[in-house]
């Protein structure tokens, strides 16, 4: 297979998983775009949970962010907070409504039916990640990615610890999204 071909399917199977998200939502009177924020929120870490990284993450001006945030909050799917140290900062928690939400949304696009069959999963996931990194890196974008993958994540005895930060990290933090994630050199 060529790389049109290869970036033909990927884009075909992006659009069609775009599509089930916008079906999905329409049941519920939401947009794709929160749809989106939401699934993120679900995913990212308390560095991450801002509107300000929602929106670096899904690539959108701050007006639409903005907007898409305030029906989420309308619809009761997400709580905004301040933060306990800098009270400008608002962090965005979803609701166990929004969380709810969002496992039957990916549950109804899951691709695990189609790739029931094939013996090669772990591969395509590798190579899907590794495609992902070097097309952050061409674009000079921010990887959003796992703290367990990040340069800055440390172990102790004590546990983990952001080397950026120099805060804690439990064992359930290292599994989420963050938005200061680089990759290891």
């Amino acid at each position: 297979m060529s790389d049109t071909e290869v970036n033909d399917v990927l884009e075909r199977l992006c659009n069609l998983l775009r599509m089930e998200t916008r079906a999905f939502g329409q049941k519920y009177g939401l947009q794709p775009v929160q749809i989106d924020a939401l699934t993120y929120l679900t995913q990212c870490n308390r560095y991450s949970n801002t509107p300000q990284a929602v929106g670096e993450y899904l690539g959108l001006t701050k007006g639409t962010i903005s907007q898409s945030l305030k029906v989420l909050e309308q619809k009761s799917l997400l709580r905004k907070l301040p933060d306990e140290q800098d009270k400008r900062v608002v962090h965005l928690t979803p609701t166990a409504k929004g969380k709810k939400l969002i496992e039957n949304a990916i549950a109804d696009k899951s691709l695990a039916p189609a790739l029931a069959n094939s013996t090669k999963i772990t591969e395509l996931a590798s190579v899907l990640r590794s495609t992902l990194r070097k097309v952050q890196q061409m674009n000079k974008r921010k990887a959003f990615a796992a703290c367990h993958t990040c340069r800055f994540n440390e172990q102790s005895k004590k546990g983990y610890l952001c080397g950026l930060t120099q805060e804690p990290l439990s064992a359930q933090d290292i599994q989420l999204i963050c938005r200061e994630h680089e990759y290891p050199s």
